[in-house]
């Protein structure tokens, strides 16, 4: 694996952050430090929503990264407000069944989001990722790192769009040398405020699981998640970074952990079900996501440790 270099602390004499999907639960809670920051001048809050953390330092621009032609209202905001840094967090945290909608926002909107950015001399890029993109592969190792392919999971669009926009931004970085490009690879958020698709599965009184498989899995506190964004805007540290809290538990034992109880299906009759509720929205993920019940989607963290100063609470 190449040596990464070191972070290097970036305290420039004014900084304007722009935050794309500002009223998700990270560009809220980013907001929310980057106003406490002496060091910024400005935030430019981007999203259908004003998030509740927006202070005295936020100007907000009600803009859906969904909608067609939104590259130049874009590119407009950017000039204007002589954005430098921008963070890209509007991505679904959660798979959903209007996934022509998901994929104009994540896919498209973030390609829509780059071309405006290739207007402005923007210095810093972090992107929001996923560790899921590497999907749950029975050829996976025990941790994966940095290096190992993307390979998700056929025919589920949550991830392919997250992909999609992944490799976007690795082009941009080839055409932009200037600007420096972080992609955080969060692992599955849990605590007590994020709401995502594991906390809704690990809030039922019984669980699904599927039966004779207990792979371990990875989660990171959702706290954790925010730092990990205020040490990509403070430090030069361009690169791909896992972003994973510390050590790994058995499904069975996370389960226990939250006070409830699991129940081991049949691949198939766990599949089905998942389909037949995915269908009619009462299931919190598709049936593919069943192969995470089966196979191990565990990521290695230390580079993040080495090159961005990343270590878990």
């Amino acid at each position: 694996m190449a040596q990464r270099p070191k972070a290097v602390r970036v305290r420039p004499e004014r900084r304007v952050v722009a935050v794309t999907g500002a009223d998700s639960f990270l560009g809220r809670n980013l907001i929310g430090l980057l106003e406490e920051d002496d060091s910024i001048t400005r935030i430019v809050a981007i999203d259908v929503r004003r998030p509740r953390t927006a202070g005295r330092r936020t100007r907000f621009y009600e803009i859906d990264l969904a909608q067609p032609s939104v590259e130049a209202r874009l590119g407009e905001i950017l000039h204007a407000e002589e954005v430098d840094a921008i963070v890209h967090a509007a991505f679904l945290s959660s798979p959903t069944p209007a996934e022509a909608f998901a994929h104009e926002l994540e896919s498209v909107g973030t390609m829509n989001l780059l071309n405006a950015a290739r207007t402005i001399p923007l210095r810093k890029l972090v992107l929001s990722s996923q560790t899921l993109l590497y999907g749950p592969h029975p050829s996976n190792p025990n941790h994966l790192t940095e290096e190992h392919p993307l390979r998700g999971l056929a025919s589920c669009r949550f991830l392919a769009d997250k992909i999609d926009a992944e490799r976007e931004v690795a082009r941009f970085a080839q055409s932009a040398p200037d600007c420096s490009v972080t992609v955080l690879r969060l692992a599955p958020l849990l605590g007590p405020t994020v709401q995502s698709w594991v906390s809704r599965w690990l809030s039922r009184s019984l669980v699904p699981t599927l039966l004779g498989f207990d792979p371990l899995v990875q989660l990171l506190h959702e706290m954790d998640a925010v730092a990990a964004f205020k040490l990509a805007l403070d430090r030069r540290a361009p690169g791909t970074f896992n972003i994973v809290g510390d050590g790994v538990l058995p499904v069975s034992t996370l389960i226990k952990l939250a006070g409830r109880v699991a129940v081991p299906l049949p691949e198939l009759v766990l599949r089905a079900a998942a389909s037949l509720l995915w269908t009619v929205q009462l299931n919190e993920a598709p049936a593919a996501f069943v192969a995470f019940l089966r196979y191990v989607c565990v990521a290695d963290g230390r580079a993040a440790t080495r090159g961005l100063g990343f270590r878990p609470a």
